[in-house]
């Protein structure tokens, strides 16, 4: 069994870590959640979280959606290696239940590794 750990080496910490997604990015977006992402030289994914007080300004909704789309990282990290990827919330998303937006995680991981695939 693959191991399905979210430890610090799967995450972007840095600024400069974060402007290298920013640069020349492959977006793929829906009305709740914007992806980005570039190829890195690791052999796994990274993640990178923008969940802005605009999508919500209660604390305890940020943290959900921050919790849910780790959690759908973490299950999906084998088929997203050498990625590194920003998720950066809108206005909205926190009007999802959690099985919408565990849903629009997963279609959305699937057009991000279609897209990354034809790039």
């Amino acid at each position: 069994m693959a191991n399905q750990s979210f430890s610090r080496e799967l995450r972007l910490l840095t600024p400069m870590q974060f402007k290298r997604v920013f640069n020349q990015p492959i977006r793929i977006g829906t009305p709740q959640l914007t992806f980005l992402a570039v190829a890195n030289q690791l052999s796994h994914p990274r993640l990178g979280l923008a969940i802005s007080k605009k999508s919500d300004k209660r604390a305890v909704a940020r943290n959900r959606i921050k919790r849910h789309i780790r959690e759908s990282f973490r299950l999906n990290q084998q088929q997203l290696s050498g990625m590194d990827i920003v998720v950066i919330s809108k206005f909205g998303v926190s009007d999802l239940s959690d099985p919408e937006l565990n849903k629009l995680l997963d279609k959305s991981w699937r057009r991000l590794l279609r897209r990354f695939a034809t790039s």
